[in-house]
């Protein structure tokens, strides 16, 4: 047994300072970044915010209205093939090339995701190999395997949340390693399994590791505001992935729930039980659950949410003087503090 005395943040525990800027309008600012992929080949333009490949995030209909502003969607893994054919086939080009196929590193995962190429061909550019701990040796093998198949595609793989693992995970083939253990609002592996990393350290030790093998990491989970996605941003992340702050959208799935004259949308992790119920037949005799349900009050469409991100996100670079997403973490100086908000009059509708 040994501890690590080194200290290590989260989203909460820092603020940016601001500094002088000669930005003389939010308006701009420019959001989208240029990505080329270190395995693929391959180049993305795009603002790199991805909804989250849950069930009551990632759905055809979120990539439709996130493609609008040029954002990404993880979709979830338990579409049937002649739904993802359908998508890949009819959508939009704009569309499809910003949405993420997702897999697990099942062998019935690999037969699918064969099954929906060979009915779409070249559609799908971008894939995400998901499973919850990417510390296995039998998901870095899968990863190198799928790689030495699949050369032409850009991979994200993960989730882990240090130095180590990301670059082995580059070098087995991946070009995005998908950051973050256990800092989602609807996962409890913190609490079942003790298991974590504080988001901010982990993304910044990450990036540090891939940028200097040339990969890209995305930040995934623990952001509650926009100020939190211009902090993984600030702190590294190429790529930033969102849950809890897109469900309950009309976009984003979910069962609809009436109470008491309140309209609410179902919301729950993909290690839930009632995730595994749905799809697994229940928790497995050998594990436990590692997930909560939440009913979260109807948002509406998520055009105004994706508005507010997007604001946030211009706003706190005309504070630090970036004039690009780009820029963002060459501007950034973080300050450790003990309290975020003055919340005399707690929380307001």
């Amino acid at each position: 047994m040994r501890i690590e005395e080194d200290l290590k943040l989260d989203f909460k525990d820092v603020l940016f300072r601001p500094k002088r800027s000669t930005l003389g309008s939010r308006a701009k600012v420019e959001l989208l970044r240029e990505y080329r992929y270190r395995h693929s080949g391959r180049t993305s333009r795009s603002v790199p915010i991805i909804a989250a490949n849950m069930d009551t995030v990632g759905t055809f209909q979120m990539a439709r209205a996130l493609a609008r502003h040029q954002l990404h969607v993880a979709l979830h893994k338990h579409y049937a093939v002649e739904d993802y054919v359908r998508f890949y086939g009819e959508e939009a080009r704009e569309t499809s090339r910003l949405a993420f196929y997702s897999l697990g590193i099942l062998d019935h995962d690999l037969e699918k995701f064969r099954a929906v190429r060979r009915a779409t061909g070249d559609a799908i550019e971008s894939v995400c190999i998901d499973v919850a701990n990417g510390y296995t040796e039998t998901f870095i093998d899968f990863v190198r395997r799928f790689r030495d198949e699949f050369k032409e595609l850009t991979i994200m793989a993960g989730n882990v949340v240090t130095a180590d693992i990301t670059e082995a995970l580059i070098l087995a083939g991946a070009d995005i390693v998908k950051v973050g253990i256990g800092p989602g609002s609807v996962c409890t592996t913190r609490k079942m399994t003790g298991v974590g990393y504080p988001q901010l350290s982990a993304i910044i030790e990450c990036a540090d590791a891939a940028h200097g093998l040339g990969g890209h990491i995305c930040g995934d989970g623990g952001c509650t505001v926009p100020g939190d996605v211009a902090k993984a941003f600030g702190g590294g992340a190429d790529f930033v992935m969102l849950g809890g702050m897109l469900a309950a959208h009309d976009e984003s799935g979910g069962e609809i729930v009436e109470r008491d004259g309140c309209t609410y949308r179902r919301f729950y992790g993909m290690s839930s039980e009632t995730a595994m119920q749905k799809y697994a037949g229940g928790v497995a005799h050998y594990r436990a659950s590692e997930g909560k349900e939440v009913l979260l009050p109807a948002r509406g469409p998520v055009e105004s949410t994706v508005q507010e991100i997007l604001g946030g996100l211009r706003s706190t670079c005309t504070y630090v003087g970036a004039r690009k997403l780009k820029d963002l973490s060459k501007c950034t100086t973080f300050v450790r503090v003990t309290q975020q908000l003055n919340e005399v009059f707690g929380r307001q509708p």
